[in-house]
């Protein structure tokens, strides 16, 4: 039974940043790859498949399996050497690499146990070797461990990849159009690993009525008869697959004068983009460009759409950065040092019929200035339950963020790898052995000599040397560290009101916003005035939400402080039940008054109790200002089983103790 035709490349509706970036990296993938960015349901992902249909097919060596090419076969290849170079063509690969995949899947794995035990050097390629000269596609990269995004794109850049184990070492070439798709709802890339992709392109769905109903009317005729549909594209997709080999054809011939380079180099240190990785990407984009154009010469408007593809994502430092591309200083900065109009109205096509991947949107390039849209002028709707008529003050505006001390869980975790509190994993640093449960993956070589050498006698073993057997091999355990669930219960009752103050609060948590950010954290935000508290926004791995839904954060009326703990406490207790694994670190921001609802001081001690009681792992920003002070966040802080910070404490400059020093006085494990 034949497989389902892939839906075509050229049936899909609109979206051309979206297929123009595609299509440079089949015709060059030195280009780098693609990051794709968009919301849910803008068939990213269809895009993406639709375009490895598309690739030309690939002569490869027979029976290898790391996809040599006849003519020039890889010298260090370990299926090598190869004397035949006889030729079997086959349709270029996609492979897929799941989020959840093992670094022993993405590399391949040796066999430790049979080198060591038997002297074999066993290697079982991985998904870098499957993708050798066709497409790895990466839905949802943000997801993935930053340790394979960084095997991922180090193998990208160098073409090759590299397994070292205990001594044995193996090298195999791995290039391939690398493609990644996200949606940063769901969190962010760091900015290291965004400068990795050679390109990026923001998608968006359409809003246009007649381009939706297109979108629906194709999808179901394709859903209706899936070969059908594919063989009325057919002509169009032969066509287009026939211009990629032409353009690739054409791409050694096309001349980067020194006009276009000024140009080039100019523009990134216009933007003032880190390095030089841009200025080598944006030429060699401008240089696809023109072979895509059937061109020899790139021109300043190859150069123009080369810097809306290259240079939106390097500009970003954190992730509350606008992505995008000022478009005037853009055609400024051409028109300097080029002299052209650099209108950029002669944009290559992209394909034939004006179709393009996607759902719908027009190029997916942001705004002019990469602003987002402007909010409505009217006053933000009060919280939820956050007491009729109390009174309510705009939103203040954040003050500047800034290095935020490290707040970590105490104790040993084993949850998702980042960046914030110790925890049991794969990489890091190396603290013990013991016997493998599964397949070796880490070996504890002392540990396995130690094991094996009482038993060499009676293993026949006079002389040098050691025999080894299984039961010998020990696993090396590993600690490195883990991300944590953050939760902000915020304070926005009316004792947090005044308009300095806000801000230096705001400004405190969107620095520990940032923090998060920068350690893989799940992020959480509770807040609480008038007579009840609001989960403003569930655990995410998008920071950037919570800082918009803290700068729409609305102040006044009473402190309801039991209520903010007991959300805080529900919302732990949901997300243990979802991801018992992942630690949770609460951070109250109060100036600790308690005056919602009766009897609010003994309320609030009794939920702080329950956090405590749960071993909880606690910090209480004490936002208490004046010469006169009650001491009431520091005693919260007691209550919870935790520790208080002022806010000029919270400056990873500052001496005061962390949340971990004063935990571990106290003896408390999470």
């Amino acid at each position: 039974m034949s497989a389902t035709p892939h839906y075509p490349f050229t049936a899909i509706v609109g979206m051309d940043d979206l297929r123009l970036g595609l299509l440079l990296n089949a015709v060059s993938p030195a280009v780098g790859g693609v990051l794709v960015r968009g919301e849910k349901g803008t068939a990213k992902s269809t895009a993406v498949r639709a375009l490895a249909a598309l690739m030309p097919d690939v002569d490869v060596v027979p029976g290898c399996r790391f996809s040599c090419a006849p003519g020039s076969p890889d010298p260090a290849c370990p299926d090598g050497p190869h004397t035949v170079h006889q030729a079997v063509s086959r349709p270029a690969r996609m492979v897929e690499l799941p989020v959840g995949a093992s670094e022993d899947r993405l590399v391949g794995a040796l066999d430790i146990e049979r080198a060591l035990a038997d002297g074999v050097k066993a290697f079982e390629p991985g998904l870098l070797a499957d993708a050798h000269r066709g497409v790895l596609y990466v839905d949802e990269v943000n997801l993935l461990h930053d340790h394979l995004v960084d095997l991922l794109l180090d193998a990208a850049a160098m073409g090759a990849s590299y397994v070292e184990r205990e001594g044995v070492s193996v090298r195999h070439a791995a290039r391939f159009l690398l493609v990644g798709t996200m949606n940063p709802e769901e969190g962010e890339l760091r900015p290291q690993l965004l400068d990795r992709f050679g390109l990026t392109v923001e998608v968006a769905a359409s809003r246009e009525p007649d381009q939706r109903v297109e979108v629906v009317r194709r999808r179901l005729a394709y859903d209706d008869d899936p070969a059908g549909f594919a063989a009325r594209w057919a002509g169009e997709e032969a066509a287009l697959r026939e211009r990629i080999v032409a353009a690739r054809a054409l791409l050694p011939a096309v001349t980067l004068g020194d006009a276009a380079l000024r140009q080039i180099a100019a523009t990134c240190a216009a933007f003032e983009v880190d390095g030089m990785r841009a200025d080598i990407v944006m030429a060699r984009t401008a240089t696809a460009l023109a072979a895509w154009a059937g061109r020899t010469e790139v021109t300043s408007d190859d150069v123009r759409q080369a810097a809306l593809l290259a240079l939106p994502h390097r500009r970003r430092r954190n992730p509350f950065d606008a992505p995008g591309l000022d478009q005037d200083k853009l055609d400024e900065t051409l028109e300097e040092f080029g002299g052209g109009d650099g209108n950029g109205d002669d944009d290559p096509d992209p394909g034939p019929d004006g179709g393009g991947p996607g759902g719908g949107g027009g190029g997916g390039v942001p705004p002019q200035g990469g602003e987002p849209e402007a909010a409505p002028e009217e006053s933000p709707a009060p919280a939820p339950g956050a007491g009729g008529g109390a009174p309510e003050q705009a939103p203040v505006k954040a003050a500047e963020p800034f290095r935020a001390k490290v707040l970590s869980v105490p104790g040993l975790g084993e949850g998702a790898a980042g960046r914030r509190s110790r925890a049991r994993t794969e990489h890091g640093r190396t603290t013990g052995a013991r016997r493998p449960q599964g397949t070796l993956t880490k070996l504890h070589l002392a540990a396995t000599v130690q094991a094996a050498a009482p038993h060499q006698r009676a293993r026949g073993r006079s002389g040098p040397g050691l025999v080894v057997r299984r039961d010998d091999l020990r696993q090396a355990t590993r600690e490195g560290r883990e991300g944590n669930l953050v939760l902000f219960a915020v304070d926005a009752s009316g004792s947090m009101a005044a308009r300095q103050r806000m801000g230096a609060v705001k400004g405190a948590v969107l620095s520990l916003l940032l923090d998060a950010y920068q350690r893989r954290d799940k992020v959480g935000l509770v807040t609480f005035r008038g007579s009840s508290a609001d989960l403003a926004l569930p655990p995410t791995s998008s920071v950037d939400a919570a800082a918009a839904r803290l700068e729409l954060l609305p102040t006044g009326g009473r402190t309801p402080l039991a209520a903010g703990l007991l959300k805080a406490h529900d919302v732990l207790r949901v997300e243990r039940l979802r991801d018992p694994a992942r630690r949770p670190l609460l951070v109250v921001v109060t100036d600790g008054r308690a005056t919602g609802g009766p009897e609010p001081v003994a309320l609030a001690a009794r939920a702080a109790g329950l956090h405590a009681a749960e071993g909880t792992a606690s910090v209480v920003v004490d936002c208490e200002t004046g010469p006169v002070r009650l001491g009431l966040a520091a005693e919260l802080a007691r209550n919870l089983g935790g520790t208080a910070v002022t806010l000029d404490e919270l400056r990873a400059d500052s001496i005061a103790g962390l949340v971990r020093d004063a935990r571990a006085t106290t003896g408390r494990a999470a």
